[in-house]
Formats: C-alpha cells, sequence, structure tokens
C-alpha cells in the first residue's frame, strides 16, 4: 500500500529534544529500507552523525546552508531531485530550512518554501520532517510553523498534533510583502531595445560596488532573465533598480506582470522544456529571490553577494 505524502514540523528546544524528534524519524526510514537525505545545517548534522554512528553511511547529507543558502532553491534541486531520483519510492527528508542567523530578508522566503512544499509534494509518497528550534528562533514563528506543516511533533518527539491554523496558499501570501528600492537606488528603464544595456548596468554597478568577478556573470545572467520576462510576459518595458548593501547588491525588476504559477521556478529544469528554466536558473545563481505580487504588476529582489 502506498504511503500518503506527509510534512511534518518537530519544535525542539535543546539538543535532547533535537535527537528525540530526528534520529528515530531518520532510524525508521533505515530500517524500512527507504532512502533517507538530511539537510540541516552544519552544527545539526554534527549532532546527528554522532546519534547514527556507522549508520550514517546510509543517509545521503546536504549541507544546509549552501543548498539553502537562497530557500528558492530547495525544493527542485534537494527535494525535488531526491524524490525524483528515487522514483516509485517512497522516501524521507529531514530538512531544516531556517536556523539562527537567518537574514531578516531571508525569513519570509522560507516560509513560502515550506508553505509551496505541499503544493509540490500533493499526492505522492515522500515524507519530509522539518526541525525547528522554538528556543532561538522564538515563538513568534510558531504560528507559521502550524500554517505550513499540518501536523506537529511536539519537544522530546513524542506527542504529535494536527495543526490547527493549517493553511499553506494564506502563509505564503501573508509573505507578499512590498519590496521597495532606497533613494539611492540607481534605476535604468528598460524595454525590448534596452535589455543589453540594461543588464550591462547593473552588471558594471555591481563590479564597481566589489562584487567579486566569478558572480558578475552570475548577477548578468539573473538580471537578464528576469528583465527578459518582464518584456514578455509583464507589458514589454519594466525598471530595473541597483543598490548596494553590507555584503553585496539587490537587483530590483518592477513590470505589469503577474506571478500566476506559485511554483514557478522552483521545478526541476529539463533542457528539452520550452520554457520556464529561466527562473530556474536565476534561483540556482542568486543568493536570495523575493518577489511581491500587486494588482499593478510583479516586483522581483534579486540578492547577490560579493563573494
Amino acid at each position: 500500500m502506498e504511503r500518503a505524502f506527509s510534512h511534518q514540523a518537530l519544535l525542539y528546544r535543546d539538543e535532547h529534544d533535537y535527537q528525540a524528534g530526528t534520529v528515530p524519524f531518520v532510524l525508521d526510514g533505515l530500517a524500512r529500507e527507504e532512502p533517507v537525505a538530511v539537510a540541516v545545517p552544519e552544527r545539526q548534522r554534527r549532532i546527528l552523525l554522532s546519534a547514527l554512528g556507522p549508520l550514517a553511511q546510509h543517509v545521503r547529507f546536504v549541507e544546509m546552508e549552501a543548498a539553502g543558502r537562497n530557500p528558492g532553491r530547495l525544493l527542485p534541486t534537494v527535494l525535488q531531485a531526491f524524490v525524483d531520483e528515487h522514483a516509485g519510492q517512497p522516501c524521507r527528508i529531514l530538512g531544516e530550512p531556517v536556523w539562527r542567523g537567518r537574514s531578516e530578508a531571508e525569513y519570509p522566503a522560507c516560509v513560502q518554501h515550506e508553505a509551496l512544499v505541499n503544493l509540490a509534494f500533493e499526492g505522492s509518497s515522500a515524507n519530509i520532517l522539518c526541525p525547528y528550534d522554538v528556543a532561538t528562533l522564538g515563538s513568534a514563528v510558531v504560528e507559521d510553523i502550524e500554517a505550513t506543516h499540518p501536523t506537529i511533533l511536539d519537544t522530546e518527539g513524542s506527542a504529535v498534533r494536527r495543526s490547527p491554523r493549517f493553511a499553506p496558499v494564506e502563509a505564503y501570501q501573508r509573505y507578499n510583502e512590498p519590496l521597495f528600492a532606497p533613494p539611492e537606488a540607481f534605476v535604468i528603464p528598460f524595454d525590448l531595445d534596452t535589455l543589453s544595456k540594461a543588464r550591462r548596468a547593473a552588471t558594471e554597478f555591481a563590479a564597481r560596488s566589489g562584487v567579486a568577478r566569478e558572480r558578475l556573470d552570475d548577477l548578468a545572467l539573473a538580471v537578464g532573465e528576469v528583465c527578459a520576462n518582464s518584456v514578455q510576459h509583464g507589458g514589454g518595458r519594466g525598471e530595473l533598480a541597483v543598490w548596494s548593501k553590507d555584503d553585496g547588491v539587490v537587483c530590483q525588476v518592477s513590470d505589469g506582470g503577474k506571478l500566476a504559477d506559485l511554483l514557478a521556478g522552483r521545478r526541476r529544469a529539463s533542457i528539452h522544456q520550452d520554457g520556464g528554466r529561466g527562473l530556474f536558473l536565476v534561483h540556482q545563481v542568486a543568493d536570495l529571490i523575493r518577489t511581491h505580487v500587486s494588482d499593478d504588476g510583479l516586483t522581483t529582489h534579486i540578492h547577490l553577494d560579493r563573494s
């Protein structure tokens, strides 16, 4: 009998809680001969490696700080990639997308990612457990956890309860927050004829702001793809704004378009498909992507670190 999709959150407060909730999840998967992947921050990875001992060699470990730097990468390149690799098999993933140190800009993208997990895997047999360190993240995150996970595994890993607030689409929309460029931003209007000029101007601004040479190609690709979408789907024109931040640059693309598909850019891209690869590639090269959809159009923020 095929197992139903499960997306559960673990609320933990210390290392004891963490092991009590995560280790049985992993061991049960191994006992059932299910493929198991673990994508957690480095500190938690060390805890699990120690607790699992020799059995850890049978688990796929993913460096979450790198793979999940941009939460928009997690669905296609970590979760879906693992499920697709083991197509037809029940498999389980321990994934911790939110940790102490996530920036204020990254957290909304994490909540939206968790909301979209439910849409992306509906009808599958994936079993996903998401630990949350509520001792350091604070109690305010619990409402978001409950909105994006249908069941909750409380501290000590023993009590499972249904979430009273499960509403993933509403959670996604709650973080559809307005995005703005600061007054000092360098602004470039563009259309079909000036696409390359806008991309070049953004790249030159980033170079002057100290972005490493090897990352300039990433910025040019991301800006080029998002601006091209503006021309194709956002009314034929748009506005690009660029500014520096402490650790890099932000590029804002505004146009008259909409985001009809919440999973756009978050599906694995095939070289044979006609469209959709652009946003997928943008998520792969950017350090963070944020979007805001309003009645007036679509605004996208592309964050890129200096190195």
